[in-house]
């Protein structure tokens, strides 16, 4: 690896660029932005700071190409997909460290994320050639019902920092198997990930104009300038409920196709009769995710009161004895927040809830040093109006409150204007099918802390919004429905 460009033999300095119908370019003005390591706080890279004016570029170009890839046979554009999930997996370690050093998650962790982001490229590559239509009799006689299937038309997708490479997949395979074209801007704090995806994607044989790339530091004006375009056809945003309503009514206008997936304030619920070695396995998987900044991370553990005491004290113990440090460093297992303002929320939540009352078993403090690090920390007798148990925390920290029965439970877990992911751990299985349907979430997990998966309907109800990702279900939001009566 170069010395005078650490960077160099995982992203080339040609594709730290905007893509933009097929060109690496830089922005008109100059501007460019630095990328930052969350580990140390030092400069990894710069990219260019987009205006308005470039992602107009971006639309006109997916504009162009939407109706010579609308035509593209289902067969090919499949082919395009595998060859880039063949692609992202030939190159795991390299996507998986530079994920790791714009983001701060541990190597072996983004290892997972490049499993799993391409795991939506082959799943969507399969359902390219299965776009069906339907055609039936009317019901009185005299004529054929025909309905065809039809790409939404050219879609802005808006990606989160703490997924850098799924939540592009996920967003970006459906779409391009159902042949929209799409301009994709990735968070400010982790846009490594995204270029270095839209080489592979030039690599795998994606034309050009069909993926473009815009990185920025202007938001809400690069969002402005494509959701105000009436060529525009779809908006599919991860991330906050805040920026997510500002979107939704934005929207409005243009009447775009929308899809949210936005803050989570998920519920871990442990039973008395649950296997408690399986609880808290599930508890690590669910709340250690991505350090905790994952919008299905477990932020409320509600626990029976006859096994709070024994769940609380392993779940201590797991948690204490994580290695914190730099992702890239061998045995870690808890990297850096990904700024100082996350840093300090998460400080501020553990402050309050210990001012109202809970007690820190483990962690609970900063690491001193550089970087954003937070020390993996379980509180106890959290009081349930507690700060922490109503904001979604980002960050490692599991709070523990108790419970006495199957009704307080559910009350508890529905208590929040968040319905994304949930948790229920217990032997019980007339318990388990009714927690399915008194739990108003979007998914729940079972006796897992794991719900993500590639072929799951991925997404959430009330304040956590509305569509679905991955699945059958995901190819559906980029499709739309033509009707012909045909007289016989």
């Amino acid at each position: 690896m170069s010395t005078s460009d650490p960077l160099a033999a995982l992203l080339p300095a040609e594709h730290r660029s905007l893509y933009i119908g097929g060109e690496w370019r830089e922005a008109e003005d100059g501007r460019r932005f630095d990328v930052l390591d969350p580990a140390d706080g030092s400069v990894l890279a710069s990219v260019p700071d987009a205006s308005p004016g470039e992602a107009a570029d971006a639309l006109d170009a997916a504009a162009d190409a939407q109706a010579a890839w609308a035509a593209t046979p289902p067969r090919e554009r499949s082919d395009v997909l595998r060859r880039a999930f063949d692609l992202i997996t030939a190159h795991t370690d390299e996507l998986a460290l530079l994920m790791s050093l714009e983001m701060g998650k541990p190597v072996a962790e983004a290892k997972g994320e490049v499993a799993y982001g391409a795991d939506f490229f082959r799943w969507f590559s399969e359902e390219a050639v299965r776009i069906h239509g339907t055609w039936m009799e009317a019901p009185a006689g005299g004529t054929r019902i025909l309905t065809v299937r039809k790409p939404v038309g050219p879609c802005y997708f808006v990606t989160p920092w703490n997924f850098p490479l799924a939540m592009g997949t996920r967003k970006i395979g459906p779409a391009l198997a159902a042949g929209c074209t799409v301009v994709v801007k990735p968070a400010e704090q982790t846009p490594l990930t995204m270029l270095a995806l839209a080489a592979i994607l030039e690599e795998a044989g994606v034309p050009a104009g069909v993926v473009n790339v815009v990185t920025t530091t202007d938001a809400a004006g690069v969002s402005d300038a494509l959701m105000t375009d009436d060529r525009l056809r779809k908006i599919s945003f991860t991330g906050s409920t805040a920026v997510g309503r500002v979107l939704v009514k934005q929207s409005a206008d243009q009447l775009l196709r929308v899809s949210m997936e936005l803050g989570g304030n998920a519920p871990f619920l442990v039973f008395e009769d649950a296997d408690l070695d399986a609880a808290v396995e599930g508890a690590m998987l669910a709340k250690m995710r991505n350090m905790g900044e994952a919008c299905t991370s477990a932020n409320r553990f509600l626990v029976h009161a006859d096994v709070a005491e024994e769940f609380s004290r392993r779940l201590a113990e797991r948690m204490g004895a994580l290695t914190v440090g730099r992702g890239q460093d061998d045995g870690t297992d808890v990297g850096p927040l990904i700024d100082e303002d996350a840093l300090d929320s998460v400080g501020q939540l553990v402050t309050d809830a210990v001012h109202d009352g809970a007690r820190v078993v483990t962690g609970g403090e900063r690491v001193d040093g550089q970087g954003w690090f937070y020390r993996p920390t379980v509180l106890v007798d959290v009081p349930p109006e507690s700060e922490i148990n109503t904001q979604e925390i980002f960050g490692p920290v599991a709070p523990v409150t108790t419970f006495s029965d199957e009704d307080e439970a559910v009350a508890r877990a529905n208590a929040t204007e968040y319905g994304l992911a949930s948790y229920v751990f217990t032997r019980d299985l007339a318990r388990s099918v009714r927690m399915v349907e008194r739990l108003d979430y979007g998914m729940v997990g079972l006796n897992t802390g794991l719900v993500s998966n590639a072929a799951a309907p991925f997404g959430g109800v009330k304040a956590s919004g509305f569509g679905r990702e991955g699945g059958f279900e995901g190819i559906e939001e980029y499709l739309e429905t033509t009707y012909a009566a045909l007289k016989v």
